[in-house]
């Protein structure tokens, strides 16, 4: 068994061609993709593959924990195959989005007041430092 496919197995998830195919463009595409972009580069060599499936898989994917979506573009959702914790960069010109590590919020004790943090989201927007140097 493939490391993805014991990954996807572990987190309740059946890895069909599919499934393995659109996890491992996840992981190895660190460009936080949006279903339509996942679909079109998949299928050259998935020529069965649909639309519908790449969506179904990515919803799966984030109910299970082995990807994230990124809403931090106002257009399209988008997905990350890393879940650890961190925050993202979304560039206002360009549209790229980079990870970044997550900040320290001081004063801010979320278990001290009596809550359960499931999820972590910080998102920054600007202008990342290729296009601020293009000007």
């Amino acid at each position: 068994m493939t490391s993805t496919q014991q990954y996807l197995t572990e987190h309740g998830i059946k890895p069909s061609v599919q499934r393995l195919a659109i996890m491992q463009y996840l992981l190895n595409n660190r460009t936080h993709p949006t279903a339509d972009e996942v679909y079109q580069h998949l299928l050259p060599n998935i020529p069965t593959l649909s639309k519908t499936t790449v969506y179904n898989t990515m919803r799966l994917f984030v109910e299970q924990g082995v990807a994230l979506q990124v809403d931090v573009d106002e257009r399209n959702a988008r997905f990350d195959g890393v879940v650890e914790a961190h925050a993202h960069f979304y560039c206002r010109k360009c549209g790229c989005i980079k990870d970044l590590p997550l900040p320290q919020i001081r004063g801010v004790d979320p278990e001290a007041s009596g809550f359960t943090v499931e999820e972590t989201s910080i998102n920054l927007k600007g202008i990342c430092e290729n296009c601020r140097n293009a000007i």
